[in-house]
């Protein structure tokens, strides 16, 4: 008998008698029911679905657990304890009221095996975040002991601590409300005991701080415990607090402010002001609440927009700093050590006055005046040193005695270097953490480490010879990438994030001073900072990108951000007026940042290897009356230089004043440049316009004093027979190849000086200067006769660039020298091709500009006189008048050949320039090394690439784009620029697949009068003993 129920259940079945042993069990079974599961049937349409009795039985389900031994009887089963849900916060028993003064005693842990099954824990179950299974019974945690206190004035009444005790043991619960409700540990980071409890009730609030009523209701967890919404893990969204013992700071510190720490600050213990200098609302509304920007602000902070939380609002700069007179000379101290060998892989050092220490595994110590080791301590095998510094002092007298080292396993420890021993060690002074940093701030010591732990040490007056005294403990999020101290504040990074603590506040004062890190999305990631002492109101800090952001001290706004290189800034230091910094490539550079663009001033390799770290040691100001700098490299040495430049700042002097011993002259220089695609002169005949391409172009040039004729391209490149032949060539010179190019070389010579004699004045004589000739490049030098006796260090060489500098099809033809006493340097080069290498074209240039290919002058007074930048001539940009000319092969980018050709059809050149790679490198790369050079405006269509004999544009297979690929570009190297262009254009020559262009420059040449000349030095030097002093002195 089936009896019908609802649609979509089951009916169940009709009772079976017990079953005999052997035979199936008439016993029946239940179906479960399940309401939370819907039936399959319930899926399907209405009118589809088949009546119950037409499905076939289902199978039986599992059976429960209850039902595995039916002839047993029935027992109550315990419950068992389900799953811990991770996704919910743990239930945390309550506490029993207690009142202080009253003990109740926690009831006695019950053996394991005689716990209620509901507390048994799963064997697969996992802590919870707070490293507590939810089904464990909560025990009280053990207070650690008391940190052992100096005493400097009066006695003070020392706080009820507990001790440690056993967990077994039973809790004080009063003790533990005290401590609850105690300011001193009222912080995120520290937990409260949890009591268990047997009753079912909800746990107790947390008590809150004491709130005094003399403060404004403002909670100060608003501008300190304000959680970082980018922080990775639960830990950076604690407080950073501190472990308040007391002590009494006043009497021991002499130029500290006092520091009144009865109370902790660990967690809002009173609610502070609304803090002036918060970065979470526009300050310009609020004038009156904020720093005024002191007077030495550069004008760039006017645009500066407030930054709101951690988005990007600050300004980018476009222009990088120019590097067009940037001096190249590494600044040595005379008579002085140049170099220390530290013989160990060191990565942190130090310096003041006469000594320079370095630590790892071993910890060194130099007098940088004779070179001599004064200390040298071995640390073994397993302990490392993290982090140094030398001691703060009270004087600056007592300066540089004696050493604080911090290690992996969280020791501290002090050195002396006159005894070369350890005088004192604070064994784990950071709990086994690895010390990171030790800040030097007045006459107090801080420390950190990689945990975020930050201990202020202050100078032990009881005993010479023990440790200093911890006065205060802050906590500061993990992940530290770069902090350095301005002033009495920590600036603080952690990756992009930027966070500024103050923990010499006084009480009641925030120690974070802003409610959420600033960051800068456009920068990489934070790795060295510094502040320019003529600059106090703005920090620099340096990126893993070559980026500087420049924040304001007193507004902690963005000002700016400066693409100064695109390698990695390990190193940023102020010394003087200057910014240094160190870059991953070995190279310093030093900026004045005054000025806008930024002025590049100087770089240099200082190290074969990356820099690690730069200090500027204000110390050796009085100590030894010079500013000195410490560089370290991967390469393990440490090298000296100048801070004062004083070099530098004599060559810069002179130039200036060079009106006083010099008298001028002014002359015309034309320059050509053409890719003449292996034709001759002979092939100039075939037409009347081409013909008369080299009469016109002289013609219109006005007689000049100098002319350079720049070729590529002579022999024909595809020719692989040549060009291999090049490459290949035999010793022999007498071969028919090489008479066949020789040949060509030599019709061009000649054409030229025919030229020279048919369409040039009678009166007016040229010399054959100088010719040179590589692989397709060719340069003709002509001067007039009344120059050529006063030309002197003639010389020429050349660049092979193509096949990674083995071949001359790709490279540069160098020939410079000196015109009364002016350098001048004509460059005529032929880059890599190619529509996308860009890159391999700047790479190119920045090989043949910074290649020593040149002869070295001797003589100091004719360096200092006729060449720049410290340079000796023999790099490129030693010369006073650079000029470089050719086939360069930029492009134009981002359009297709189609668009080139209708825009310049159009008359739209502004469109294309915008697009040209050489100009978008100026722009964009930092690093490009063509940014030091000038051009004159470009007025004429692209020179590149027509069709042979025509004045249309590639209509090859190929197809190529016109680019303006033939250029001329110039430097002036003079503090007063002494070159002028007037005219840039290109000529019309079809015999080729490149158009001519040429140049007409106006140059003014300088002669030195030796008597009025050493009359000016002397004046300059006694400048500079001046200026020394005042810079010494600030």
């Amino acid at each position: 008998l089936t009896i019908p129920g609802p649609r979509g259940s089951l009916a169940p079945d009709p009772a079976v008698p017990a079953s005999v042993p052997g035979g199936p069990s008439p016993r029946h079974f239940r179906i479960p029911s399940r309401p939370q599961t819907p039936l399959v049937e319930s899926r399907k349409p209405p009118l589809l679905s088949p009546s119950p009795a037409s499905q076939p039985p289902e199978p039986p389900p599992p059976r429960r657990s209850g039902e595995m031994r039916r002839e047993a009887p029935a027992k109550p089963l315990a419950r068992v304890a389900p799953l811990p849900n991770r996704m919910e916060k743990p239930k945390i028993p309550a506490k029993r009221n207690s009142v202080f003064g009253q003990t109740i005693d926690r009831e006695p842990m019950t053996p394991v095996h005689a716990q209620s099954t509901a507390y048994r824990e799963f064997p697969a179950s996992m802590p919870t975040s707070r490293g507590v299974s939810p089904n464990r019974q909560f025990m009280a945690a053990p207070t650690p002991p008391s940190r052992p206190l100096i005493q400097d004035g009066a006695a003070r009444a020392k706080p009820d601590t507990e001790t440690y005790a056993p967990v077994t043991t039973t809790v004080n619960l009063a003790a533990a409300k005290r401590r609850e409700l105690d300011p001193r540990n009222t912080d995120l980071g520290a937990r409260p005991i949890a009591v268990e409890s047997s009753d079912e009730q909800k746990p107790n609030l947390p008590a809150r701080p004491r709130v005094l009523p003399s403060k404004p209701l403002i909670s100060r967890s608003r501008s300190i415990m304000t959680p970082d919404t980018r922080a990775s893990n639960q830990q950076d969204l604690q407080s950073y607090a501190q472990i308040p013992p007391i002590i009494d700071r006043s009497a021991s510190l002499s130029r500290t402010p006092e520091r009144n720490i009865s109370a902790s600050r660990s967690h809002p213990p009173t609610p502070p002001r609304s803090y002036a200098r918060s970065m979470s609302v526009d300050q310009s509304q609020y004038a009156s609440r904020t720093h005024e920007t002191p007077e030495t602000s550069t004008s760039r902070s006017s645009h500066a927009s407030p930054p709101t939380g951690i988005e990007d609002t600050s300004p980018s700069s476009v222009e990088y700093p120019d590097p067009s007179r940037s001096n190249r000379r590494p600044p040595i101290i005379s008579q002085s050590i140049r170099e220390i060998p530290v013989k160990f892989d060191a990565r942190i050092f130090d310096v003041i006055g006469d000594y320079a220490c370095s630590s790892g595994t071993f910890t060194r110590a130099w007098n940088l005046e004779t070179g001599d080791q004064v200390l040298n301590l071995s640390h073994g095998e397993t302990v490392k040193m993290m982090s140094i510094c030398f001691k703060a002092c009270s004087t600056p007298e007592e300066e540089g005695q004696r050493i604080w080292l911090g290690n992996n396993v969280g020791d501290l420890v002090e050195v002396e270097i006159a005894s070369q021993s350890v005088v004192a060690t604070k064994s784990a002074a950071h709990s086994r953490h690895e010390v990171i940093k030790i800040y030097r701030h007045q006459d107090e010591m801080w420390t950190l480490d990689d945990v975020g732990t930050l201990h202020i040490w202050v100078p032990n007056r009881t005993a010479t010879q023990s440790f200093d005294a911890l006065a205060q403990t802050f906590r500061v999020p993990k992940g530290h990438t770069f902090s350095l101290v301005a002033g009495n504040e920590l600036w603080y990074a952690t990756g992009k994030d930027l966070r500024v603590f103050d923990p010499t506040a006084s009480e009641g004062a925030p120690f974070q001073l802003l409610q959420r890190p600033l960051c800068q999305s456009i920068a990489g990631e934070i790795v060295s900072g510094a502040v320019i002492n003529s600059q106090p109101d703005r920090i620099y800090f340096g990126h893993t990108d070559g980026k500087v952001t420049i924040y304001s001290r007193d507004r902690f706004t963005c000002l700016d951000v400066i693409n100064v290189s695109l390698y990695k800034i390990n190193s940023l230091v102020g010394v003087g007026q200057h910014l240094w910094a160190g870059f991953n490539t070995g190279l310093i550079c030093v900026y004045d940042t005054i000025q806008t663009p930024w002025i590049m001033k100087k770089d240099w390799r200082a190290h074969e290897n990356p820099v690690i770290g730069i200090l500027a040691d204000k110390n050796s100001s009085h100590k030894l009356d010079r500013l000195q700098v410490i560089s370290l490299g991967a390469d393990n040495l440490l090298r000296q230089w100048d801070g004062l430049l004083r070099e530098d700042w004599l060559e810069n002097e002179m130039r200036a004043r060079d009106a006083e011993f010099c008298t001028f002259q002014n002359i015309r220089t034309l320059v050509m440049t053409w890719n003449a695609g292996a034709s001759t002169p002979s092939s100039l005949r075939n037409s009347e316009q081409d013909a008369s391409f080299v009469r016109n172009l002289l013609k219109s040039s006005g007689s000049p004093d100098i002319l350079i004729f720049g070729f590529q391209e002579l022999v024909d490149l595809e020719d692989k027979k040549v060009t291999a032949m090049s490459f290949f060539k035999s010793k022999k010179k007498d071969t028919s190849d090489q008479e066949r190019m020789s040949h060509q070389y030599r019709d061009w010579r000649d054409y030229l000086i025919r030229c020279l004699d048919d369409f040039m004045p009678q009166n007016e004589l040229y010399h054959l200067l100088q010719s040179s000739t590589l692989v397709g490049l060719f340069t003709c030098i002509f001067v007039k006769s009344h120059l050529r006796d006063r030309i002197k260090n003639l010389s020429a060489t050349e660049v092979k660039r193509g096949m990674g500098g083995l071949h001359g099809n790709k490279g540069a033809l160098i020939i410079r020298f000196v015109l009364d006493d002016t350098s001048m340097c004509f460059v005529n080069c032929h880059l890599a091709a190619g529509q996308a290498h860009t890159k391999l074209r700047n790479h190119d240039i920045s090989a043949i500009l910074e290649s020593t290919v040149l002869p070295v002058e001797r003589d100091s007074s004719v360096r200092l006189d006729s060449y720049i930048g410290g340079g000796d001539g023999s790099m490129i940009l030693d010369h006073e008048v650079c000029i470089i000319n050719g086939d360069l092969n930029y492009r134009i980018d981002t359009m297709g050949r189609d668009a080139v050709v209708n825009a310049v059809k159009a008359g739209n050149l502004a469109k294309l320039l915008e697009r040209d790679q050489l100009l978008v490198s100026k722009r964009k790369n930092p690093g490009f090394r063509l940014r030091a050079f000038q051009e004159m405006p470009i007025t004429f269509n692209p020179t590149y690439k027509y069709d042979v004999g025509t004045d249309t544009y590639d209509t090859s297979e190929k197809k190529r784009s016109p680019a303006w690929c033939d250029r001329i570009l110039y430097r002036d190297g003079h503090v007063v620029n002494r070159i002028k262009q007037f005219d840039y254009r290109r000529h019309e020559v079809r015999v080729s697949d490149h158009r001519p262009v040429s140049a007409l420059f106006e140059m003014t040449i300088k002669s030195v009068l030796p008597r009025e000349r050493a009359s000016t030095w002397d004046r300059t030097v006694e400048g500079f003993e001046k200026v020394k002093k005042r810079l010494l002195m600030n």
